[in-house]
């Protein structure tokens, strides 16, 4: 609820949904529970309520409260008016670095961190162009697709989500990483004509890079293991590994030798089904000269 003052209208909840902590992710919530903790003692040690020190920072005194409570992931806005305010010198704007680690959901977090310490990655996506390759506009037409819709704010922190794990590009050294994907999602327009062109121009790019390999495999290929979705394989440097896959293991993480030794069968069968790296980078090239 927002509250209304001369100042002019206070940001509440409607005006920015979505920034919820979530129970299960226990550091994210010890995190947000600190930063809101120090919030409150600050604004509390200057002599301020929160109604005064909402107006202030132009929020309603509901979200302040809650932000204190560790209920509510505070913006980067948010933090910066809040350290003018309260004349912390800097100390509470400089809580977003750790405010910034978990406002993505837990599970997208874990798979970043994985992808950040391999040195191998191996992914292939059967129904979409892989997360790792999308580009913000193909991957924003994408989330905005889903039904029940998500809000504009939950669409952006998704779409910021994905492309911080793109990170993984800049790595030095690089990981050696490898990437499946099926002919027809290449084929699909999605965002449009031009997000779409811009999409395959960008599997170019990353295709071409001396650490990425990047295969297509055509509609008209034989039955395959990765029909029942996506593989993805990283190996670190320590000689372990980590594998996630659809179907039966029903996405989630395996580090068992004997179900690795499973996915790597599965893998290894779909790169040699798919086309060359060359062959699938002219097949791409050949899908941007038919517009």
């Amino acid at each position: 609820m927002t509250i209304e003052t001369e100042a002019g209208r206070l940001k509440g909840e409607a005006d920015e949904p979505g920034w919820e902590v979530d129970p299960d992710d226990e550091w994210g919530v010890a995190v947000i529970e600190t930063v809101g903790r120090q919030l409150k003692l600050r604004r509390e040690a200057a002599g301020m309520r929160a109604v005064e020190f909402g107006s202030a920072v132009g929020y309603g005194e509901g979200m302040v409260r809650k932000i204190e409570g560790g209920k509510r992931i505070p913006r980067q806005d948010y933090l910066n008016m809040a350290d003018e305010v309260l004349k912390a010198g800097g100390l509470i704007a400089a809580t977003w670095e750790d405010v910034k680690k978990v406002r993505y959901p837990k599970r997208v977090r874990e798979l970043g961190k994985l992808e950040a310490n391999a040195v191998e990655i191996g992914v292939y996506e059967c129904s979409t162009i892989a997360g790792l390759l999308q580009t913000p506009e193909h991957a924003r037409a994408l989330i905005q697709a889903a039904q029940p819709p998500y809000s504009e704010d939950d669409v952006e922190r998704m779409v910021g989500a994905r492309l911080a794990r793109q990170s993984v590009f800049e790595r030095d050294p690089a990981p050696s990483i490898h990437f499946v994907l099926e002919e027809a999602p290449l084929r699909r327009q999605v965002g449009g004509t031009m997000v779409w062109r811009q999409q395959l121009e960008h599997l170019l790019g990353v295709g071409r890079l001396n650490n990425v390999t990047l295969q297509v495999m055509p509609t008209n290929a034989d039955a395959h293991p990765g029909l029942d979705g996506r593989i993805e394989l990283m190996k670190f440097p320590d000689g372990t590994a980590v594998g996630r896959s659809d179907g039966g293991f029903n996405g989630r993480p395996v580090s068992d030798p004997k179900q690795l030794r499973i996915l790597e069968l599965r893998y290894g069968t779909i790169r040699a089904q798919a086309l060359p790296p060359r062959e699938s980078l002219a097949f791409i090239e050949e899908l941007l000269g038919d517009t």
